[in-house]
């Protein structure tokens, strides 16, 4: 088992500073970091210390989990923007994957160390009935949007229809409000 990483220990506000300065930097000039880092910690009083290496061993994991989710970031956007997500279905999606994947964990897990099966279980089990509640939440969300404009659309309807509005003009009102949706 491969030795933990000696920056998951720094202070939360200086491996917050760290990986502010890793993206500003582009992920470069680690003599730089590690010269600062190694600085930031003596004023602290930590007696850690770090090796270029090490720092760009942890800033290249960082950087690739940054472009994985900046890549899933842009294809959902992508994918919402030709498809829509009116009924929730990237989230019902992501929510299908999440649950697989916490499946294939605890199989794993079930198969190889007990223990640690032990551990995950309930954390992964929290997680797949958080993001579920979610889902519910914004299902109901957009139900309340529904009614909120199909009530808009009846107010509408009466109104134009008072003033005597051809009906062609009242079926493209309609689409314009609908086609929030």
């Amino acid at each position: 088992m491969p030795q933990r990483s000696k920056i998951l220990q720094l202070p939360a506000e200086i491996k917050a500073e760290l990986d502010r300065k890793l993206v500003a930097g582009n992920f470069s000039d680690y003599d730089q970091l590690t010269e600062w880092l190694n600085g930031r910690l003596e004023d602290t009083g930590m007696e850690i210390s770090f090796s270029r290496s090490g720092l760009h061993r942890y800033g290249q994991g960082f950087a690739e989990r940054l472009a994985a989710i900046k890549i899933a970031s842009e294809q959902a956007r992508a994918i919402s923007e030709v498809v829509g997500d009116d009924a929730g279905h990237m989230s019902d999606a992501l929510l299908s994957l999440v649950q697989e994947k916490a499946f294939d964990v605890l199989v794993n897990l079930q198969t190889s160390d007990s223990e640690e099966f032990a551990k995950v279980f309930p954390k992964l089990g929290l997680m797949v009935a958080r993001i579920s509640r979610a889902a519910v939440g914004q299902k109901k969300w957009m139900a309340e949007v529904r009614k909120k404009a199909d009530a808009a659309v009846e107010k509408i309807e009466e109104r134009l229809t008072e003033r005597k509005l051809d009906p062609a003009t009242l079926k493209a009102v309609r689409e314009e409000i609908y086609g929030i949706f």
